[in-house]
């Protein structure tokens, strides 16, 4: 199938009889082909078997909750198919805990049909677009071939999510200079930025695989200011 043809293929996992079909009747009216599961368990086969351009995923579903699935996509090699979480709970700490397992944006329910459209077609077009100027970033011990979405540190292999992934691309480029959370935010989610929370995690989560299992610290944030990567003894 040609992709130029249509607007992209979803994957949407949803246990809501009433949202599913409220969501696949705009989407395909949008130009979408979309499959559909019902569950945890036929989510998982479908998003490991099949290539998206984008999963719709619920937070609770049965056999399967979709913070698992999300945590299994992001540890399966390569697979960094961009996930929008909808859940019902819309705490701060239900938020982040979505992020954390490495959704790349989300929505709370109830929701409107035509903001989720968009935020899909933002996440699609990122993907597509991929890193900017491939090449080979390198500070201190912390390297990024753009060109395979490799990421090394002292010998060591680092999995991140596709937000990571840009993040972590926008902060080495930069180096070792600040980058303002304002230029952050436009570069990764463009007009339609989730709130503060949401990079917040997103930046949790890196500084979790690029320093914490080392000595020297390399992801910094200046209160007030932005977040830069540098090596403080190059």
């Amino acid at each position: 199938m040609n992709r130029n043809n249509h607007s992209g293929s979803l994957l949407l996992i949803e246990d809501h009889q009433d949202i599913a079909e409220m969501l696949f009747e705009y989407l395909e009216h949008k130009g979408y082909i979309l499959d559909y599961a019902p569950d945890g368990m036929i989510g998982m086969r479908l998003a490991t078997e099949n290539y998206y351009d984008a999963i719709i995923l619920d937070l609770m579903l049965p056999k399967l909750d979709g913070l698992e699935i999300c945590r299994r996509l992001r540890d399966e090699p390569g697979k960094t198919t961009p996930v929008l979480m909808l859940t019902a709970r819309d705490t701060l700490e239900d938020k982040i805990v979505g992020l954390d397992a490495g959704a790349d944006d989300y929505m709370v329910k109830p929701f409107e049909v035509s903001e989720l459209e968009a935020r899909i077609r933002a996440l699609i077009r990122r993907a597509r677009g991929g890193i900017n100027n491939r090449e080979l970033l390198q500070v201190g011990a912390l390297t990024f071939d753009t060109s395979k979405f490799v990421v090394m540190r002292d010998g060591h292999s680092l999995n991140l999510s596709p937000v990571g992934y840009k993040l972590l691309e926008i902060l080495m480029k930069d180096s070792p200079n600040l980058v303002s959370r304002k230029k952050i935010e436009q570069a990764i989610w463009g007009d339609l930025p989730p709130d503060s929370d949401a990079l917040r995690s997103h930046l949790y989560n890196l500084r979790k695989l690029v320093d914490r299992p080392f000595s020297k610290t390399l992801l910094h944030t200046i209160p007030g200011q932005g977040y830069r990567i540098y090596d403080p003894d190059a």
